[in-house]
């Protein structure tokens, strides 16, 4: 069996087992409803993360555990346990770990009976590309999150510093990472603290001043 005629049989079985979808945004998680104009993901919309994998699957954490089906196209180190960590209930997790040239292709055939799609973009991707799978979530109510480039997003999400904490002096675990992220869409450009914690998302997403400095936090 091709990737094609695998990807069509998955979605003719997903479709029979996916929950009716509500016409407002897609909700995520309450730590990461900061980051995002409407506190939401949009549905027939673009995400774009930038330096952070484990916070483009954090984004869609919030709809699998309300039902929702998802998944991940061009992302071959992911590794399903990380996936659980955040929350994304495996049994309805599509994963497409080398979808080669037809990463755009499989995201479009997807989107209809997915709630939302994780994509990493196989190169550059032109306006008429974009344009041509945003009218296909725009048709299904889907929503997109993008591990790179993409004209036009809704919101643009990067990544600018990075911590680890846990360790004492030669000794203990990496157990907790804050992610300084910048945030542009049309309230313009904000920053904002996200913290995990043993691979799980923690406190709420924090306002940070224009240029954050992060904080250790003692183990």
């Amino acid at each position: 069996m091709t990737q094609l005629a695998t990807v069509r049989d998955l979605q003719r079985r997903i479709s029979r087992m996916q929950p009716l979808r509500a016409e407002d945004g897609l909700p995520v998680a309450s730590a990461l409803a900061g980051l995002l104009p409407g506190e939401a993901l949009q549905r027939g919309g673009s995400t774009v993360v930038q330096g952070s994998l484990s916070l483009a699957l954090a984004l869609i954490s919030a709809a699998s555990a309300s039902g929702s089906w998802c998944g991940a196209i061009g992302v071959p180190e992911l590794g399903l346990e990380a996936v659980e960590r955040l929350g994304i209930a495996l049994d309805r997790f599509a994963l497409v770990p080398e979808p080669g040239t037809h990463a755009l292709g499989i995201a479009g055939t997807l989107s209809e009976v997915l709630a939302a799609v994780v994509l990493r973009t196989p190169g550059h991707v032109s306006h008429a590309e974009a344009e041509r799978l945003s009218a296909r979530l725009r048709d299904h109510g889907s929503t997109l999150v993008v591990l790179g480039a993409w004209p036009r997003a809704n919101c643009t999400l990067r990544v600018t510093a990075s911590r680890w904490c846990g360790l004492g002096a030669g000794h203990g675990l990496l157990r907790t990472r804050e992610l300084a992220v910048r945030s542009e869409d049309r309230r313009g450009l904000l920053h904002h603290t996200v913290r995990f914690d043993e691979g799980g998302l923690s406190s709420p997403v924090r306002e940070a001043a224009p240029r954050p400095r992060l904080e250790l936090v003692p183990s």
